[in-house]
C-alpha cells in the first residue's frame, strides 16, 4: 500500500477546479487498488483530493484538527461533500477542543507522519510566517525527506 498524504490551498478559483480534478486523477491512477489517501477535509484541494482517492478505489483516511472542526469550520456549502467522505473514512481527531493554528500544525504534522509521499496543490508562493499553511506543510515534508508532488496545473489560480 502507498499512503499519499495532500496539502493544498482551500480558494482554488471555479475554472482551476477541474483542471486540479484531472492532474489528481493522473497522479492517482497508477496506485488503483492500491491506495490510502490521508487528508484534513477541508474544503479546495483537500476534498479534490479525498475524491479522487476514493474514484481510485482507495482507501480514505481523515485527519480533523479538533474536536470542533466540524462544527466550527465546514461551511454549510462544503458540509455535504465533507459529511459523505468523512462518513466513508477512518476518522482520526487530533487532541485538540478548538480549531486554532496549533491543532493545524498538529494535524499537518499527523498527515506527514503517515505520508509515504505528500501531493500538495500549490502555487509556489513561500510560507506567509504564521505557520499551518500549504507551504509550510511542504517545507516540513521536504525537510522530512518526504517525496513531494506538486500540483499546479498551467492556467491554475486562486479566488473565486
Amino acid at each position: 500500500m502507498t499512503t499519499i498524504a495532500v496539502t493544498g490551498h482551500m480558494d482554488l478559483a471555479d475554472s482551476t477546479v477541474p483542471l486540479v480534478q484531472a492532474e489528481l486523477r493522473d497522479l492517482l491512477r497508477g496506485h488503483q487498488g492500491d491506495l490510502i489517501g490521508v487528508t484534513c477535509l477541508a474544503r479546495g484541494s483537500d476534498t479534490l483530493f479525498a475524491e479522487a482517492v476514493v474514484e481510485a478505489g482507495g482507501r480514505l483516511v481523515v485527519i480533523l484538527p479538533s474536536r470542533d472542526y466540524r462544527q466550527a469550520k465546514v461551511k454549510p456549502d462544503h458540509a455535504p461533500a465533507f459529511d459523505r467522505l468523512a462518513a466513508a473514512a477512518e476518522v482520526v481527531t487530533m487532541p485538540y477542543d478548538t480549531a486554532n493554528r496549533e491543532a493545524y500544525e498538529a494535524a499537518n504534522g499527523e498527515l506527514l507522519k503517515r505520508a509515504d509521499r505528500l501531493v500538495a496543490v500549490w502555487d509556489g508562493v513561500p510560507p506567509s510566517g504564521k505557520g499551518g499553511g500549504t507551504a509550510d506543510t511542504v517545507e516540513q515534508a521536504r525537510s522530512a525527506g518526504v517525496p513531494v508532488d506538486v500540483v499546479w496545473p498551467r492556467g491554475a489560480r486562486r479566488g473565486a
